[in-house]
């Protein structure tokens, strides 16, 4: 489950920026073609947040379509099922652009010095 690889890569970028602060909220996006079920991710983050200050912090996941410029016509189009095709030409000849992303769009932390003490 490459999940938790992507998790426990994602807690430590949000661990370095809470600067030890708990972690109430994490917001992340990732791309249709990332290949990520959400519902593992978001088991996996949980797994890997536990005795971090990110233990417990809500998980807000956005998927990303995906989305593609043909080589033939040039048009953009989205990218709903394999293989890839152009909806204007029909051409194979797709590249994406959009849908591989995986991205962490914001961290909330509290700023309350007692939240420091009551983290484990």
């Amino acid at each position: 489950m490459h999940e938790l690889a992507l998790a426990e890569a994602v807690l430590d970028v949000v661990l370095a920026h809470a600067g030890g602060r708990r972690v109430a909220r994490i917001e992340l996006t990732v791309g249709r073609l990332r290949q990520v079920v959400p519902g593992a991710l978001a088991f996996a983050v949980e797994l890997a947040a536990r005795g971090t200050p990110a233990e417990g912090a809500a998980l807000a996941l956005t998927v990303a379509p995906a989305a593609g410029r043909c080589g033939e016509c040039g048009g953009e189009t989205a990218l709903d099922r394999f293989p890839f095709a152009c909806a204007a030409c029909g051409s194979l000849a797709v590249v994406p652009t959009a849908g591989a992303e995986l991205r962490i769009d914001a961290i909330e932390v509290d700023d309350d010095p007692q939240s420091k003490e009551a983290t484990p």
